[in-house]
């Protein structure tokens, strides 16, 4: 399982590194939802040419004497400066031109500019660059306003770029021309405002780092120059109201039919809204932007996160790894949130779904890998110890040691006595229906007893106490368990009997010590068993009891545990023990 994580990772990360388009629409709608919304700066209003303004003025375009007086009287109500996001390309049919043009003049004021693929550009406006040349989005050409009004004001591209999913989120602040740069309509209006001539364009390797409007803090953009827009709620006016005094206005149309829209985050918008958001997000100190290392962050936040998923899944069990992984999910979405918050446009959207992605498939791994294991521990344990331990088994695998470990336990060998002696004298189908009974008799008891079942051998039986699972006292329970098998045996010999069946008779040996209890075999064959002097001595008690004429032996550790009297015989030399061993049976 460990050992798929580099792909996993390898797989996941592609549609990052490439910036594919579902993954990029994924980033830009979280970002929308997440950033939290500015106050206007208070420095801009909006006035919209209504509806019924132009009902009530015969149409639109106005005649420029019309726009003329519409300038003075918004001088005269204390406008600061006037910003029209309409491009006036052609000469006014009614000769109105020079007018609207000497009112231009009165105070600051901005014409739009609109782009068209013509390879004709305005006259390229005074930029400084602080490093190489680099980064900037060219335009194809525009559409110029006509020469005596530009003569009098200034002029700038209402340009809207759009993303991947064709929302507006982002607007250079100076495009590239061949002879040099032009600003945004946005952009100029700020210029305007503080009486500059010239920008500041610094760059780095990878492109443009900050634009400057002299008297104004840099603006960070993108390496293309653009700046993240903030889309504040800048006060409105209208034609009638005119509350204006003290702020730039920014004149557009949003009569129906004149003047396109632009679908952005909030909805459909003019040109000149969109405009007038621009150069209030400029004046926002530490508004949103996308950092040029942002990428590298993403990358860093994805191959952490994922791997710790993994690894949480991979080490812990299913119910602490899923804590955990949670706790690693929860962690990235609050801290991208709150660098979105705090303007820094990091996302962890693909790393949250591959962090989902990676745990499901880690879970799905892990659960596969218990399922599988708790089969083979059902598989290997049915047979050995009662149906309420497996169970205990396969809900906590971790209490099975498969491998292998030493054990303080307590070990019962059984024997059928005269077997050899019945199977001459008894059908080989009568030798095996007896020999099933005793051997029944015993597994009920021993399985009563928490007792382990470990192997038979024809008539012999092997079994354990205090493993795979713990038994508290198995000393003990391991003697109980022995009395209540020599009284089972009897009341079978007592049935044998009345079925016309030879008498059976059973000697035990229960010794305690320690013993190396695990899987036993090769590779493709193994049983669950145990190996030690201890269980080599409960095997020597269990034949010594016909020498002794006893039912059962136990050994000196079971005996000083049991809790009970027993009855001391004479000591026993056995073979590989030098000195002999003490001996017990039944308690009197």
């Amino acid at each position: 399982m460990k050992k798929l994580i580099l792909p996993i990772l390898m797989i996941l990360a592609l549609p990052l590194v490439f910036q594919s388009v579902p993954t990029e629409i994924l980033k830009l709608k979280t970002f929308d939802a997440l950033v939290k919304e500015q106050e206007p700066s208070g420095n801009f209003v909006i006035l919209n040419i209504s509806e019924e303004d132009v009902r009530k003025r015969g149409g639109f375009p106005f005649p420029r004497r019309d726009l003329a007086q519409i300038q003075i009287d918004l001088i005269n109500e204390g406008a600061i400066g006037i910003g029209w996001a309409l491009s006036f390309s052609e000469a006014d049919r009614f000769g109105g031109d020079d007018a609207f043009a000497q009112t231009l003049g009165y105070t600051p004021s901005v014409l739009a500019m609109f782009e068209t693929p013509n390879g004709q550009y305005p006259k390229t406006v005074g930029t400084v660059i602080k490093g190489d040349e680099v980064g900037g989005i060219p335009t194809a050409g525009v559409v110029e306003n006509i020469d005596v009004l530009k003569q009098q004001s200034f002029q700038g591209i209402a340009t809207a770029p759009v993303d991947v999913d064709n929302l507006v989120r982002r607007i250079p602040l100076l495009m590239k021309t061949p002879d040099g740069w032009t600003p945004s309509f946005g952009t100029e209006i700020l210029k305007a405002l503080t009486g500059t001539r010239s920008y500041i364009i610094t760059t780095n390797a990878n492109g443009i780092q900050e634009i400057a409007v002299r008297h104004l803090p840099p603006v960070k953009t993108d390496n293309f120059g653009r700046k993240w827009i903030s889309w504040v709620n800048t006060p409105t006016t209208t034609l009638d109201e005119m509350n204006v005094a003290g702020k730039f206005v920014i004149i557009g149309v949003t009569a129906n039919g004149v003047m396109p829209q632009v679908a952005t985050p909030v909805g459909l918008l003019e040109p000149h809204k969109i405009q007038a958001a621009l150069a209030e997000s400029i004046l926002i100190q530490d508004s949103p932007m996308i950092p040029e290392w942002s990428i590298a962050a993403e990358m860093l936040i994805f191959i952490t996160s994922v791997s710790l998923i993994w690894l949480v899944i991979a080490y812990f069990g299913i119910t602490l790894g899923l804590v955990l992984a949670l706790t690693i999910m929860l962690s990235t979405a609050l801290g991208g949130y709150y660098a979105i918050q705090a303007g820094i446009l990091i996302d962890v959207t693909w790393s949250l779904v591959s962090q989902f992605i990676t745990g499901s498939i880690g879970f799905y791994l892990r659960f596969r890998e218990q399922y599988k294991l708790r089969q083979q521990i059902k598989k290997q344990f049915e047979h050995y110890l009662d149906p309420r331990q497996v169970k205990q088994l396969q809900k906590n695998p971790e209490l099975l040691k498969l491998g292998g470990e030493k054990r303080r336990c307590t070990f019962m060998f059984t024997d059928l006595r005269g077997f050899t002696a019945l199977s001459e004298s008894v059908e080989p189908e009568k030798v095996t229906y007896i020999m099933n009974r005793v051997l029944t008799a015993q597994v009920e008891a021993v399985q009563k007893y928490n007792g382990c079942i470990d192997k038979f051998i024809g008539d012999a039986g092997m079994y354990i106490w205090n493993a795979p699972l713990d038994v508290k006292h198995h000393e003990q329970i391991a003697y109980e368990c022995a009395l209540e098998i020599i009284e089972n045996v009897k009341k079978v010999s007592d049935e044998l009997v009345a079925e016309g069946l030879p008498p059976v008779a059973i000697g035990l040996g229960l010794n305690t010590g320690d013993a190396i209890v695990g899987n036993m075999g090769s590779e493709t064959r193994f049983d669950y068993s145990a190996i030690g002097d201890a269980v080599n001595t409960a095997a020597r008690l269990e034949s010594a009891t016909k020498e002794r004429n006893v039912d059962i032996l136990i050994g000196e550790e079971t005996e000083k545990f049991c809790g009970y009297k027993l009855k001391v015989l004479e000591s026993i030399k056995v073979k590989g023990k030098e000195k002999p061993l003490k001996i017990y049976t039944k308690h009197l």
